[in-house]
């Protein structure tokens, strides 16, 4: 467009008036100092651009990496026949969550946590409504599809631990590590959660921190996309639950791994990305959590 005014300029030009010459001339030249003003905005608005590129990269790897919807509940419903009635343990759960956020999905005992948590790890299925983990709708799996999505994506951190007795600790981890594609090195987890020193151990020559965190282990090594614990804290004081959380929280910064914390100890709320409250079956609340507390300030 620019090069056509140019050209039309020029063709306009008298050549026995130099008065309308010179006008023609001041018009076109004009006309190219603000084109090279329009090229220079247009180089500024690119740097700028860049910049905010790059400095909102570097804001993701602070935070994780969040995708909207790696997680989607919608209408969910699980029922169990008492006798000749129906009881609903989930009566329409709906909630979404991201990859790489920490989430404490909270209630009372019998709201119907634990019930979430079963369906989402492939334990237990739903009778009706939507369920996608990853893009994949996971309420349409049989049960050998169910079986894959348990072995190779779900992590399970459980209350009482579930080591077998009979295993090493490094055993416990390795028999995990053996089942998955992907697995990690079991020696070196164990270090990450600071077992070194206690690799050939047995369960029973662990205290319940230590079988925790060899539990956290297990889950870690099969790299799985989701973490998933029960009531992590619940067997646990003050002081060791903080260090269990805190390897929780470090597998979901460092790792990008979302992790997901059943319990029904709100002080465990402000910690985390993401709070979903769960009431008589139903989500009676969820909400981003802009101000996360360090797990140091955290008592109960």
């Amino acid at each position: 467009m620019e090069n056509v005014f140019l050209n039309l300029l020029k063709r306009l030009k008298a050549p026995k008036c130099r008065a309308f010459n010179r006008f023609f001339d001041y018009m076109g030249a004009i006309f190219n100092r603000q084109l090279r003003m329009k090229v220079i905005l247009m180089k500024v608005l690119l740097m700028i651009a860049v910049v905010n590129d790059m400095l909102f990269t570097e804001q993701l790897k602070d935070r994780s990496v969040f995708v909207d919807g790696f997680i989607k509940f919608s209408n969910v419903r699980k029922r169990y026949k008492m006798g000749e009635i129906y009881v609903y343990a989930l009566a329409g759960v709906d909630f979404v969550i991201n990859k790489g956020e920490f989430v404490v999905v909270a209630g009372p005992s019998g709201a119907g946590k634990s019930t979430v948590l079963n369906i989402l790890g492939g334990m237990d299925t739903c009778d009706d409504g939507e369920i996608t983990v990853d893009g994949s709708r996971v309420d349409k799996y049989n049960r050998e599809k169910l079986i894959e999505y348990r072995r190779y994506d779900i992590g399970f951190v459980f209350q009482f631990y579930n080591l077998m007795q009979n295993l090493t600790a490094v055993e416990n981890v390795e028999l995990a590590a053996q089942i998955c594609k992907n697995a990690l090195d079991p020696k070196s987890v164990m270090i990450d959660v600071g077992l070194e020193h206690r690799l050939n151990n047995f369960p029973s020559q662990l205290s319940g921190g230590e079988q925790q965190r060899v539990s956290i282990a297990r889950a870690l090594a099969k790299n799985p996309k989701l973490l998933l614990c029960d009531e992590p804290t619940g067997a646990l004081d003050s002081n060791t639950g903080k260090e269990i959380l805190r390897l929780l929280q470090s597998a979901c910064r460092q790792k990008g791994m979302t992790v997901i914390v059943i319990t029904h100890n709100t002080a465990l709320q402000p910690m985390a990305d993401r709070i979903i409250r769960i009431n008589s079956g139903k989500v009676s609340d969820m909400y981003i959590n802009k101000d996360v507390v360090p797990i140091e300030r955290i008592e109960w």
